[in-house]
């Protein structure tokens, strides 16, 4: 048995606004303290995105998609190598510091 599934434009655009209304919701109710661990703690979303990414411009048949599907890839990595730099700068705040008081 074969399942076979259209994604026609009004499905997909009430697909990204139940996304995006959920995000919101979710994202509204985390403490300011907790936003920023709980942003750079979810950068392996942003791999999912690249990997999506990626397998929409394999798929990609006419040049307007590969580019969509180019800038898709470059914007999900530089994403996700901006987080790990935010989470990195975030991990170096928690660091003793060598200075001595005196």
């Amino acid at each position: 048995m074969e399942a076979h599934t259209v994604l026609t434009g009004f499905v997909a655009l009430y697909i990204f606004m139940l996304a995006a209304f959920t995000g919101y919701e979710i994202i509204g109710r985390v403490p300011s303290i907790l936003h920023t661990p709980l942003m750079s703690g979810s950068n392996f979303v942003h791999g999912i995105v690249v990997v999506g990414a990626i397998y929409a411009t394999l798929n990609a048949t006419t040049m307007l998609e590969q580019a969509i599907g180019f800038f898709g890839v470059l914007l999900g990595a530089g994403n996700a190598a901006g987080g790990y730099v935010v989470t990195e700068r975030m991990l170096e705040m928690f660091k003793p510091s060598d200075k001595k008081k005196g």
